[in-house]
Order: C-alpha cells, then sequence, then structure tokens
C-alpha cells in the first residue's frame, strides 16, 4: 500500500483528504515469541524533515506547515532503517495532513518496513495543518495497547503502553514524548510511574527532553529502580550530538545485550537502538 501512497503524493502534494486510521489492527500479526531477543528503536522523526545545522530550524521550518517532495525520500530512508527492528517508538509524526500531503506518517514506515502492527495516537489535531502523533510500530502481537494523555499546562503530549507476553507477567513497553518544560516532565513521569509501578518487566522508550541522571534521580522515576543507556549516548543535535534527550530504561530483569546511538541524520535527533532479552524465569512461563 505504501507504494500506493508514495505515488499519490508524487503525483499531486495538494489533493485533500482525510487521515487514516490509527491502528492497523492484528490481522496477519505474529504472536509474541518470548524466546527471541527483542531489537527496540525508538526514534523522533520530525515529520520526516532533514535537518543538519541550527539555521535549518529557519530555513526550513515551513516544511512543518507545507508539503515538500524530499519528504516522501526520508521517509523511505527511515524505513530501510526500521526494518531491522522488532519493535519501534515513533515521535515527531504525521497523521495525515497538509505538510504530509495527508498520509498517516506512521502507517507508511510500518508498510514501507515490512512491519505488520503500528499504532498511531493523535496528540495534538490542528486539522488540516498538522496531525501531532507518536507512533508504534511492532512485529508482535501485543496483549493490548492503550494510549494516555500525558498532564501538562499545555495538552499535546502522550505516551503509547504496549503489554506482550503473559498476562498475569507481561513484558510492558511505554513509548512517550515528554514536554521540554522541567516542571511538566515531573507531573508526567509521576504519572507514568504510577502506570509501571505494578509490573516487573518494563521498558520506557522515547523523546523524554532530558538527561538520563535527571530522569532517574530527580524525578519520579528515581523509585523505579530502571537501567539508563551510558552517559554518552548522546542524541541531539545529530549532526553534532551533545545532549542524551532520547533514551531506553529498562527494568533490572531485562538483560540488555547491546545499546547503541545510530548514527542515521535523516532528522534533528539520532535513533536509539536496545537489543534486550528476557530473564529465564519468565520464559519458563511460556
Amino acid at each position: 500500500m505504501y507504494k500506493r501512497i508514495r505515488k499519490q503524493l508524487n503525483g499531486m502534494l495538494g489533493t485533500e483528504s482525510q487521515p487514516r486510521g490509527a491502528c492497523s489492527g492484528e490481522v496477519h500479526v505474529p504472536d509474541f515469541e518470548p524466546h527471541r531477543h527483542i531489537r527496540l528503536l525508538t526514534f523522533n522523526i520530525q515529520v520526516g524533515i532533514s535537518t543538519s545545522s541550527y539555521h535549518h530550524y529557519l530555513t526550513r521550518s515551513w516544511q512543518h506547515f507545507l508539503p515538500h517532495r524530499r519528504r516522501i525520500e526520508n521517509l523511505d530512508r527511515i524505513a530501510g532503517l526500521l526494518r531491522g527492528y522488532d519493535v519501534v517508538a515513533l515521535q515527531e509524526c504525521d497523521g495525515g495532513s497538509l505538510r504530509s500531503g495527508y498520509i498517516n506518517q506512521v502507517q507508511y514506515l510500518a508498510e514501507a518496513a515490512g512491519i505488520p502492527y503500528w499504532y498511531q495516537q493523535l496528540n495534538r489535531n490542528l486539522g488540516q495543518l498538522a496531525q501531532h502523533s507518536n507512533g508504534l510500530l511492532s512485529r508482535f502481537r501485543p496483549l493490548d495497547v492503550c494510549e494516555h494523555r500525558l498532564p501538562g499546562l499545555i495538552p499535546g503530549r502522550g505516551a503509547i503502553i504496549a503489554r506482550y507476553g503473559a498476562e498475569d507477567d507481561p513484558l510492558v513497553l511505554v513509548m512517550m514524548h515528554l514536554s521540554l518544560n522541567k516542571t511538566a516532565q515531573q507531573k508526567q513521569l509521576g504519572y507514568i510511574h504510577e502506570l509501571i509501578s505494578q509490573y516487573q518487566h518494563v521498558v520506557l522508550m522515547g523523546d523524554m527532553n532530558n538527561h538520563a541522571e535527571e530522569l532517574l534521580s530527580g524525578t519520579p522515576l528515581k523509585e523505579a529502580n530502571l537501567v539508563p543507556l551510558p552517559e554518552t549516548a548522546h542524541s541531539f543535535p545529530s549532526w553534532r550530538p551533545e545532549r542524551a534527550l532520547d533514551h531506553i530504561l529498562v527494568s533490572p530483569s531485562l538483560e540488555i545485550r547491546r545499546s547503541e546511538v545510530v548514527s542515521y541524520p535523516m532528522s534533528d535527533h539520532l535513533p536509539i537502538a536496545m537489543d534486550i532479552a528476557l530473564p529465564k524465569g519468565y520464559l519458563e512461563t511460556f
């Protein structure tokens, strides 16, 4: 289907249509395979805008409002990266407005990457101008997926929670995009901590707009006992990474087999990748 969408975009960028649905459904999505390690990726894609210098925030700012032919090429390149992962958290996607050529970017990336399950969370609906969204892409069938609106002075931040495996002891993945404001972050992470406090195997992933040391020592996450990436895992800005704003944080029960900042500058953020394995005791429940 993504080829048809791409042809449509190349043929006309101004034709209006309604944004696509929010979920691909679970048809043809394989069941969760707990014996395998899971390849995770989180990526703030900046609605498909390629940024390689601070001055691009000014010179390319119009692309946040209007369509651009190179955006679809950027999405295709991003999809090429996503093919190597099992579960992907996406931030700053467009759900189908003028600037994206009325393409649901979460759906497009899932289909272009050959990932059968996708879920789009619409966080800020500006009608035909913009459909600010988070996204989940998954090769496995989740037990369930739910979305949450995160608290804050300015609405428009959200989290997606996907549970996998055993109903009584699931693997819980939380995908989020936090506010820039530190007071709002405190409220948002307090809300998230309440959601995850009952679970043993948890992964938090996304653009958290803060460094791990502050997240795990100065916010409600200090009670969550999560393991961060190395302090050197800088993801922003993509052309000269100096700040660690994108994270994958995991419970101690999950074995980290590999983690890295992926050198793939297609946005103003670099993607973060991690391979995890479930504990032996957990696997014996299947």
